[in-house]
Parts: structure tokens; sequence; C-alpha cells
């Protein structure tokens, strides 16, 4: 049993390693009234990805995000592994979805660990470890995925810019459906709904096969500002990490992606 336990913390780990990112992806990003809408729950990197391996067990959240309104869609889910939603919407607007899942939890060797952290520019762990003499210690973390993905329904746009109740929330501050090609777009990144500074922000856009990747520190609101391509899809993630003090797990992760794109 021991050995078995090993080799299954290996996998994850392994798994965890190459496949940070974690978003929602529709089948596209702008519907007609009542058009069926597919949106997978994606794993992978460089804003390329695959379908999850996770299923209903997995929601902590599961919100269709409406004008004054929202539905859950926890229901939309099965127990079956890699399971998708499937949903209409009636109204122009612009909906979004958001998912939070459960807890999950890994645990790395010390370089790896240490590796993982530089990656994703998780410098207050970096520093904890250090002068706490833990850069040689395993690495336990509970950690959870905070995401959202916005569209278009029809051609009437409503506002995007209000915050959800994701612990990791990136907030278009713009409307992304009403932007000009070469025009900025600001988001702002909540935790707990408070702004982050100095946040490590990637921001992706992926087009004809290709993605080109930025990163940028958030200011002390909380906030990034990039110019947009109305062409291809977007998405912006982070990381925020923080210190636990249980026998669980050192560390708790809060990952969260905000995707939206265009035809």
């Amino acid at each position: 049993m021991k050995k078995a336990v090993t080799l299954a913390s290996i996998l994850l780990a392994s798994c965890f390693l190459c496949a940070h990112e974690f978003w929602l992806q529709p089948d596209k990003y702008q519907y007609r009234r009542g058009e069926l809408i597919n949106v997978r729950f994606w794993v992978g990197e460089n804003f390329e990805g695959d379908n999850w391996a996770g299923d209903k067990s997995r929601i902590n959240k599961l919100q269709l995000i409406l004008p004054g309104d929202k539905d859950d869609l926890d229901n939309l889910l099965s127990a079956e592994k890699g399971d998708s939603l499937q949903f209409s919407v009636f109204d122009e607007c612009t909906p979004m979805v958001i998912y939070n899942s459960n807890n999950s939890f890994i645990q790395l060797e010390a370089a790896k660990f240490n590796e993982y952290l530089a990656e994703d520019g998780l410098q207050n762990a970096i520093d904890y470890r250090s002068s706490n003499n833990e850069s040689d210690s395993i690495g336990r973390e509970l950690y959870q995925r905070s995401v959202k993905t916005i569209l278009q329904v029809g051609a009437y746009k409503t506002p995007v810019s209000n915050a959800t109740i994701l612990p990791l929330d990136i907030i278009p501050l713009s409307h992304p459906y009403q932007l000009k090609e070469g025009d900025p777009i600001t988001c702002r990144v909540l935790f707990n709904k408070q702004p982050l500074s100095n946040q490590l922000i990637k921001i992706w856009h992926r087009l004809n096969g290709q993605t080109v990747k930025e990163e940028m520190h958030t200011n002390e609101k909380g906030e990034i500002s990039f110019t947009i391509s109305t062409t291809g899809k977007w998405m912006v993630s982070t990381v925020n990490m923080i210190r636990l003090q249980n026998d669980t797990a050192q560390w708790q992760s809060y990952w969260s992606s905000c995707t939206w794109g265009y035809q």
C-alpha cells in the first residue's frame, strides 16, 4: 500500500507540473440567442489544453452569471469523468460561467517544489521557505481552481466588471466585446474581495495555432493594462499562495483564469 501511495503522489506531481493552467473553454465565444453552448474544463500549458479528468464531485461552485441573476449549474455535470457543460441562453447579454473547485492535495519533493514556486513567481513562498530553513523540505500543498469565461449572446452587451464569489477573481474593467483593435484593456485582480498588488499575471493570446504570452505585475490597485487584439482567444491567469498552519499541508494556493475570445 505504501508503494502505491508513493507512486500515486509521483504521478500526481508529474501531471501537476506539466499542466499548470486550468481554464473554461467554450466551443466558441459568441452565440445566437438560444444556441447550444458547450463549455469544457481544460488543463494544459501555453494555452493548449486537454479535457480535464474531473467530474461533479470536484465542484464547490459552478454558476452562470446573467444580468441581475445567477443560476447554479451543478446539476448539468454528471459523475462521468471529463464531463462538460451544455446549456442555452435565450436573452441577448454577456453571460459569464464561473467555477470554483474543492481543494486537492499535492506533495512534491523539495527541488521540484522550489522549481514550481519560481516558475509561477511565488516569491513569498520562496522567501518563507528560505528564511525558515525549509528550502530542502518536501512541499505539501492544498490547491483549488477559481476560473471564469466571458461569452456573448446576441448583440446587446451587459456589464462584466462586477466581482463574483470566486476567492481569486480576475475582472476586466472594460467590456472585451466592446473594444476595438489596438484598444487598451485593464483587469483587476481581487483576493477575497481585496486588490492583490505586485501579483504576477500571465496574459495569453492564441491565434492560428500560435500562442503569445506576456507577463506583468499588478500595481497597488491590483490592476494590469495591456493592448487588445480583437482576434483569436485570450486568457489572463495568476496563482496566489498563502501559508497554512495545519498537519495536512503547509500551503494553500488559488489558481485563477479568465477567458474570452473573438470570432
